[in-house]
């Protein structure tokens, strides 16, 4: 068993050597992480999108339901 744990995360770290991670290791402080905060904002930015356009039409949606089922 620990033969198995022991070999997972050796195999783990060898892949994450393999990794190209989203920063520039020759920048420091707030500059280096400058890529990782643009896909972030990215990310935030179409989540809200995203999530005022499904609202609106479940807003429209519901209205007109509500508006044809009215007695």
């Amino acid at each position: 068993m620990a033969n198995k744990i022991g070999s997972y995360f050796g195999e783990v770290r060898a892949e994450l050597t393999k990794v190209q991670w989203p920063w520039d290791d020759s920048e420091r402080g707030f500059r280096k992480y400058k890529e990782l905060w643009d896909s972030t904002l990215v990310v935030i930015i179409a989540m809200l999108l995203v999530g005022g356009y499904i609202s609106f039409f479940d807003f429209i949606t519901i209205n007109v339901v509500g508006f044809l089922t009215r007695p």
